[in-house]
């Protein structure tokens, strides 16, 4: 039995009625449910919604894999699960164009002004002059992670013809005539716009704290579409105050369940929302149609039901 706990393309489901598979198709199942029926899983599909713990695996007892639709494994045991036997993958190679794509476009809405001019003409105010904007090609643009999508946000930035510097702490000799490979303080001290393409694990939590803005270009950019949790926002929030950023662009939040927003992060979410250096959207940087349908397909390629 496989239970789908998370919204999967049509052409997923149809794949697994083709091999005659059982399965379960209900991504609206919380932790309690799937705690109810786990028992019965030998294969598991999941989002980011339900923590897969030592708990939950040990109830899992017929599992023998779990599937990732999309990138981020932080909220899956996988050492333990590999203890248990159970093969864990992602498809991170199946949304990493869509949020690199998205990346690029909160960087062309800050630097051409195109969501605070398309309201001040919904007010009809035509004003020009105050709008001239900036072009990418201009900026020296810094990519923290060589991954899957910081290897495509590089190639885009690239594309646009800016100088592009990269800098990942476990690859090398990536570098080309095009991006450059470097150390963490040259891209720091040199980059006008940083985004950072990082997993969220022990090692990235608060990566982007106090220290980080301390030795980042003054005046630079920042943009965040990987995850929240590598992000201290009282830290950005006093970068932006203190005038040593720019602007932040970001798809990612700390807590992304407003509902449960505690005080501090309330007045810290509101300085964003309010503030006109700051674009944000709702974790929507991997979602697109075409994303949708690859994920799904690398998942039933790395199982081998493709």
């Amino acid at each position: 039995m496989i239970i789908i706990t998370a919204p999967v393309h049509p052409s997923f489901i149809e794949r697994l009625q083709q091999l005659q598979l059982s399965y379960e198709y209900q991504p609206q199942l919380d932790d309690v449910g799937l705690a109810a029926i786990i028992h019965n899983a030998t294969g598991l599909v999941v989002a980011t919604h339900i923590p897969i713990d030592k708990k939950l695996i040990n109830q899992a007892t017929s599992l023998q894999w779990i599937a990732r639709l999309g990138s981020g494994m932080e909220h899956i045991d996988v050492v333990y699960a590999a203890e248990k036997n159970i093969r864990c993958i992602s498809s991170p190679e199946g949304n990493s164009n869509a949020v690199a794509e998205h990346a690029v476009g909160l960087l062309l809405n800050f630097l051409r002004n195109i969501s605070s001019s398309q309201l001040e003409v919904k007010s009809l105010q035509w004003n020009r002059e105050s709008n001239r904007g900036y072009e990418i090609g201009s900026r020296t643009v810094g990519v923290i992670g060589y991954g899957n999508t910081g290897s495509r946000f590089a190639q885009l930035m690239s594309a646009f013809g800016a100088r592009v510097l990269v800098y990942d702490k476990y690859k090398s000799g990536f570098g080309s005539s095009t991006i450059i490979e470097t150390d963490f303080n040259t891209l720091m001290y040199e980059a006008d716009i940083v985004s950072v393409h990082l997993p969220l694990n022990n090692e990235t939590s608060n990566f982007i704290n106090e220290d980080f803005f301390s030795i980042m270009k003054k005046k630079a950019l920042l943009i965040n579409t990987s995850r929240g949790g590598i992000m201290n926002t009282s830290a950005l929030i006093q970068a932006i105050q203190n005038g040593r950023l720019a602007g932040a662009l970001l798809d990612v939040l700390e807590n992304e369940k407003l509902a449960t927003l505690t005080k501090e992060q309330k007045e810290n979410f509101d300085f964003l929302i309010q503030h006109p250096s700051v674009i944000m959207t709702p974790h929507i940087a991997g979602y697109t149609h075409e994303a949708f349908y690859r994920m799904g397909q690398i998942i039933l390629e790395k199982l081998g039901l493709a």
